[in-house]
């Protein structure tokens, strides 16, 4: 890995991808061992979570759905501080156990702001698995119940995180060079 430019910004490795594909397979099991009688519905937060989410589903061995949600709140490099609904859930929700897909987790309004609407879906359950978490930088207290990796509050781009819509299919992990 080396560090590469994406518009006027250069990043620098952080995680190479057969670090991240190996907790994604750790992720992966965990959660089929603790749904071993359940059959969860997952939901993707797009458009961040598209790569997690496969390699994930990928390594789940057993009955499952999935389905997907769009909300947005960065613009550039910064969080925007609001959450903007931008599509909508198309599933029955009532009395599933859904497992929310994030890439990543830092100000936890996205997040936060996603549970709040699917409690109103009387899931049965709702759990967050996500890539990433920035401990850091939440502003709302959240739960993230599978958690690849916790990073420092510095931005990150690839494996599905971008700079303005550049570098999600990026199969490693880099960070803003300072």
């Amino acid at each position: 890995m080396q560090a590469i430019n994406i518009l006027d910004k250069t990043f620098e490795p952080f995680i190479e991808h057969t670090l991240i594909q190996h907790r994604i397979e750790g992720i992966a099991g965990q959660i089929q061992k603790d749904y071993a009688t359940r059959e969860p519905l997952f939901l993707g937060v797009l458009n961040g979570s598209f790569l997690f989410a496969a390699d994930l589903l990928k390594n789940y061995q057993a009955p499952c759905r999935i389905s997907f949600v769009k909300f947005a709140s960065y613009h550039g490099t910064q969080s925007s501080g609001e959450v903007n609904t931008l599509l909508g859930l198309n599933e029955e929700l009532r009395g599933q156990h859904l497992i929310i897909l994030e890439d990543i987790v830092d100000s936890g309004l996205t997040l936060h702001q996603l549970l709040l609407t699917l409690q109103s879906y009387q899931p049965a359950s709702v759990r967050v698995a996500s890539l990433l978490l920035k401990p850091k930088a939440l502003k709302v207290a959240v739960t993230v119940d599978y958690c690849g990796f916790e990073v420092e509050n510095d931005f990150l781009l690839g494996f599905g995180l971008d700079y303005n819509g550049y570098g999600r299919n990026l199969k490693h992990i880099y960070k803003l060079k300072n």
